[in-house]
């Protein structure tokens, strides 16, 4: 039930985004609108996700992205993180949607946390056409010669052993192929915590995010200290 929570988390609440035959419309958000970014930073990392990453039910300071930011440049490094999360997507919405948001930004990322696939799995889509979809949006990031990190999810066991089995090693294998950088489980140290958690019972609390950045901020300086050497 904790894994389901998880994977609930990644759609926005239905006033948000509205409901047709149980599957949730698509989202248009600011996340998209990069047309007057500034980049001040020697650095800039693109958080490229769903609702995990868009700060759903947060305060503006209280998202992922913006306490990655922090955390980042409190550990000394000089660095924008750029928040292109959208509520709802699928990995087939994030793939329509990834050149455009690359071609609109200022500058070439020097790293993208990509982060979709939990509304794939609350629609129950083939984890076929979410590995194919995860794959191209890979493939579209390193032949731009940009680093990737995948924040991965995890299938809940009530899906079926096949089901499970199938979807949880796309994103271990898709880091494996193309030698990218893996984070297993975004939400991991704060799925079945009711303390790290929102009212709504799924999306984590300013608290929980706190715990993910913890978590998660070494991989993404250690992958931002490889890519300088190289």
């Amino acid at each position: 039930m904790a894994i389901l929570q998880l994977l609930i988390a990644c759609s926005p609440a239905s006033e948000e985004t509205g409901a047709v035959n149980g599957e949730l419309q698509e989202t248009v958000s600011e996340a998209d609108d990069t047309e007057e970014l500034v980049i001040e930073a020697d650095t800039l990392i693109l958080a490229y996700g769903d609702s995990l990453y868009a700060g759903y039910g947060l305060a503006p300071d209280e998202g992922f992205v913006p306490e990655l930011q922090k955390a980042l440049i409190d550990a000394g490094h000089d660095v924008m993180v750029h928040n292109a999360g959208v509520s709802g997507d699928t990995t087939a919405a994030g793939l329509r949607r990834m050149d455009f948001v690359l071609d609109s930004l200022p500058r070439k990322p020097d790293l993208v946390m990509l982060g979709l696939g939990g509304n794939d799995l609350l629609r129950g889509l083939k984890p076929a056409e979410t590995r194919s979809n995860l794959e191209a949006m890979v493939k579209k990031l390193t032949e731009r010669d940009i680093p990737v990190i995948l924040t991965g999810m995890l299938a809940p066991p009530n899906m079926g052993k096949e089901f499970v089995e199938e979807f949880n090693i796309i994103y271990p294998a898709l880091a494996l192929e193309y030698d990218v950088t893996l984070y297993p489980f975004f939400m991991n140290g704060v799925v079945g915590r009711t303390d790290l958690i929102l009212p709504d019972g799924i999306h984590p609390n300013a608290k929980g995010i706190d715990v993910i950045v913890e978590k998660m901020a070494p991989s993404v300086e250690k992958a931002l200290t490889e890519q300088a050497k190289a």
